[in-house]
């Protein structure tokens, strides 16, 4: 009788974990996959054309969204990646007070913090006073309506996506490994490129997907410190997908911004080689 209990036990359990999946893949599926079906359909009114129309129309705009974004991001991971390490190796009991200061910003709004940026970079400002001070900038330059300005706020609004992935893979890391690595006459930077640099990578990879694909698809920043020099895919969607005649190509152009996204994705995540996302 036992040996049947625990049977029928084993045999209810296998399903237990798609239980718990099906609130999660109905979310996904009412929310992410009807609309995307329904904006996918939507790209086709008038036929495949609207494709080849919008790349020919917007192809500038398309090569400066995908250089922002890979800019900021590496620019993300440039100052993230020491951050996190020195938090994770040096923080010591002010570990949680650097964390916090990491994410402080995030207890203001994001339009906030965006026209925060662009008081800093005002032609009269502090920062455009030192640059010019110091021969950076010209006397009648500045940095608002800049690529440089728009990059910049960019990096600022999403560091702390990156901060806190690589913090986390750093943190798991087993500090006895470093310590053979020691006893073997490693040098610090022998050992932090063969055992911390390559056990940290899935927080890098985490850290670009949470920063590359939000800012590839960000409006708000070249809208409130560029001008139409620095718009990007997502200005033209926000500003025109309210009129019915522009809605197809703007389809055409959402959908084919997401799957160009996704194949950059796959692709990194090949060269990268890494099955574990920190």
């Amino acid at each position: 009788m036992a040996r049947n209990e625990q049977t029928g036990i084993r045999a209810a359990r296998w399903y237990v974990p798609y239980l718990l999946l099906l609130p999660g893949i109905a979310w996904l599926g009412a929310f992410f996959i009807v609309p995307m079906a329904s904006m996918f359909q939507t790209s086709l009114d008038g036929g495949l054309g609207n494709y080849s129309t919008v790349i020919a129309d917007n192809s500038e705009v398309i090569r400066r969204t995908f250089v922002f974004a890979a800019t900021a991001t590496l620019t993300c991971i440039a100052i993230g990646y020491p951050l996190a390490y020195f938090i994770a190796t040096r923080g010591g009991r002010y570990k949680n007070v650097l964390l916090a200061l990491v994410v402080l910003p995030f207890f203001v709004t994001y339009l906030v913090r965006t026209l925060a940026w662009k008081v800093l970079l005002f032609d009269g400002g502090p920062v455009v006073g030192i640059l010019q001070d110091v021969g950076i900038l010209g006397p009648d330059e500045g940095l608002l309506n800049t690529d440089i300005g728009v990059i910049g706020a960019l990096t600022y609004n999403f560091l702390p996506f990156m901060v806190l992935p690589i913090y986390v893979s750093l943190e798991k890391i087993d500090r006895r490994l470093l310590e053979a690595g020691s006893d073997l006459y490693a040098s610090p930077f022998r050992a932090f490129r063969k055992v911390t640099l390559p056990l940290s990578l899935p927080g890098v990879f985490a850290g670009t997907l949470l920063t590359f694909i939000p800012i590839a698809g960000d409006f708000v920043n070249a809208d409130l410190l560029g001008s139409d020099q620095q718009t990007m895919i997502g200005n033209i969607i926000e500003r025109n997908f309210g009129q019915e005649f522009f809605r197809p190509e703007l389809s055409a152009l959402s959908f084919m911004l997401m799957a160009v996204i996704l194949v950059a994705v796959l692709v990194y995540a090949r060269l990268l080689g890494t099955e574990e996302i920190a």
